[in-house]
């Protein structure tokens, strides 16, 4: 009967942690799930999380709250592919942050792999990059100037002159 009892118990616990974990999804599973919807919509495979690009991203994020007043981090010389965000005013989810940058496809002319000058489309190029594996997120609040600040760094990069992202 005691045994009885633990098993219920058990189950029971394993059921409202699936129940939580389910209703409250983390914000990696959120830069996920984001990214592969827009990849899947254009027939490229989904990536997975990287512990190690989310870390680089978190440093890089911090820093740029703690030294930089929150401004856009120089990432030109980064080994990673990279996208962010910077919002004022406003808490800015995973999901939201990836949905602003796949805005731009409506602006990216695959036929000629090509953005209007007064667009920016190597951010959605970037979600979408056929050969990118791997993804790492972070994100730093600024109490300062009430901003956030939002980085996904993307291993292999992409955004590769001359070639599509798909």
């Amino acid at each position: 009967m005691k045994m009885l009892k633990a098993c219920i118990a058990l189950t029971a616990l394993l059921l409202v942690t699936w129940q939580c974990s389910a209703q409250s999804p983390t914000p990696a599973s959120e830069y996920l799930a984001a990214h592969n919807q827009a990849r899947g919509e254009v027939g490229v495979g989904p990536l997975k999380w990287s512990e190690a690009l989310a870390k680089s991203a978190s440093l890089t994020a911090r820093l740029q709250r703690d030294k930089q007043n929150c401004s856009f981090a120089d990432l030109s010389k980064s080994r990673f592919g990279a996208n962010q965000l910077w919002a004022s005013g406003l808490a800015v989810t995973p999901k939201a942050a990836v949905e602003a940058w796949v805005a731009e496809k409506k602006f990216y002319n695959y036929a000629d792999n090509s953005c209007p000058p007064e667009h920016r489309c190597g951010v959605y190029t970037q979600v979408v990059w056929r050969n990118s594996t791997d993804l790492g997120c972070a994100q730093a609040a600024c109490p300062k100037d009430h901003s956030t600040l939002t980085i996904c760094f993307y291993n292999p990069p992409g955004n590769i002159v001359g070639e599509k992202p798909y």
